[in-house]
């Protein structure tokens, strides 16, 4: 069965036509945004992931129809301007990104975590279980985890 979709992508309105079968990495890829990487299809790489309302999300998970009416951000959507944006910056600082093949899953998923967070001190433990529905082969995490405490370090309460 085919229906449309409307919905705000990267800050711009889009419509589109889908099969209601079709998962939103599926529309997202097939629309041009290709930083949505598929891994796994079973929602436990994070590869895919995006920001939803500004929620994370596994979009291998999400079934498309239901994102009608919402607005969705991909990685292609953070940079404005030619300028990446804060944790797209701490990412490559921190050399966080090695092969690239779940650098735009986890940098939404950071980018929810330091707007969720911001003005609060947090904790490595905290950067981690948040970040623990991601598999990178390449990084170790180390760097991810730095990147993201670059993020937060302008932020913490009194400061």
């Amino acid at each position: 069965m085919i229906r449309t979709i409307s919905c705000t992508v990267n800050s711009k309105p889009v419509s589109w036509q889908i099969d209601v079968r079709m998962s939103l990495s599926e529309v997202l890829r097939t629309n041009g945004f290709t930083s949505v990487k598929e891994g796994c299809g079973v929602g436990e790489c994070g590869a895919c992931a995006v920001l939803l309302d500004g929620i994370a999300v596994d979009s291998c998970l999400y079934l498309a129809i239901w994102a009608d009416g919402c607005n969705i951000r991909t990685s292609e959507g953070e940079s404005k301007g030619g300028t990446l944006s804060e944790v797209q910056q701490a990412y490559l600082d921190n050399g966080s990104v090695q092969c690239g093949f779940c650098t735009p899953g986890l940098v939404m998923s950071s980018t929810e975590f330091v707007e969720k967070h911001r003005g609060e001190k947090v904790t490595r433990d905290q950067i981690r279980k948040e970040h623990a529905g991601h598999i990178c082969r390449c990084t170790g995490y180390e760097s991810i985890i730095r990147a993201v405490e670059q993020c937060m370090k302008p932020y913490e309460k009194g400061k």
